[in-house]
């Protein structure tokens, strides 16, 4: 049996006076009561109770022992007092990788107001295209954008993002408008290979999804590059709103097959480990996912 556990029962049967006592205050049996007791007993070579049937009382040595147990029972609930406070106060770096452009815009804004208010926090982002290897990277959070594939990781879904197609009004004017998805085969569809579907746009239509498959003058594994080539006009871009939205409303992007639906953008939140999360870690994850909730549809990017 394990002996910091004999040892609170010894204590509390000791307090309550009888067996019974201290066992219904535990939650235990009588006889597992009985059995831990008998347990201390048989490790220390000596009786710790005088048993009577009408009372109980602690020997010399079990006062003696009692007094030792109280003292090593109070010093085990101020350390993991002491262990529960670094688990609540966010402390020490927070090493977080996400994907250039919501990392360098709401990530990064997120960080900064989160770090505002503690003040013993350091965060360590990295700007990169796939979340890396966590744990040889020391990779606290991940920001994960569409489809899951490393089902190892424990996932939060933080956000999403409307996904829309849009191209220069001088493309459209240049090549046309597609009115249906299938035209997209005659257009040039710039490829960002960040995001999926990568070339293989997905579209909700009265049949059901429908996938079409795209290729044009430009692929990327940033969504900022191919967002730069629409806006020169080389084709037409499929991206988050977050990353468009500021475009769209100056016009310098316009949206096209808005009678087509797409599968929104999903923005997860991976780590390794689901039990005992640092403070510094839950904590941020509250507040990233209660700052993007509102964000992640509206335009990011100027």
């Amino acid at each position: 049996m394990d002996k910091l556990t004999s040892m609170t029962v010894f204590v509390r049967v000791a307090k309550a006076g009888s067996f019974a006592g201290g066992a219904r205050e535990l939650g235990i049996s009588r006889a597992m009561a009985t059995k831990h007791i008998m347990q201390l007993e048989g490790a220390l070579g000596s009786r710790l109770f005088n048993r009577t049937t009408r009372s109980l009382n602690l020997t010399d040595v079990g006062a003696s022992y009692f007094d030792r147990c109280q003292q090593v029972l109070q010093d085990i609930e101020e350390m993991e007092a002491a262990i529960t406070h670094l688990q609540t106060e966010p402390r020490g770096v927070l090493k977080i990788s996400a994907p250039p452009v919501i990392g360098a815009t709401h990530i990064t804004r997120a960080a900064v107001e989160f770090l505002k208010n503690h003040s013993e926090l350091k965060v360590d982002i990295v700007l990169q295209g796939s979340p890396g290897d966590l744990i040889d990277e020391g990779i606290d959070i991940a920001i994960v954008l569409g489809t899951l594939e490393d089902t190892s990781m424990v996932a939060r879904k933080l956000a999403t993002s409307k996904l829309v197609v849009c191209a220069s009004p001088d493309y459209l004017a240049k090549y046309g408008v597609p009115k249906t998805p299938e035209e997209l085969s005659n257009h040039s569809c710039l490829v960002n290979w960040a995001i999926r579907p990568g070339t293989k746009w997905q579209f909700r239509t009265p049949e059901g999804l429908k996938i079409i498959n795209v290729s044009g003058r430009m692929q990327a594994n940033a969504a900022h590059s191919t967002r730069i080539a629409a806006l020169n006009g080389l084709g037409l871009v499929m991206l988050p709103i977050y990353i468009v939205g500021t475009d769209i409303e100056k016009g310098t992007l316009k949206v096209v097959l808005e009678d087509y639906s797409l599968p929104p953008l999903d923005i997860h939140a991976v780590y390794p480990h689901r039990k005992y999360l640092s403070a510094k870690v839950r904590r941020f994850l509250d507040f990233l996912q209660e700052w993007l909730e509102p964000r992640a549809g509206m335009p990011g990017v100027e």
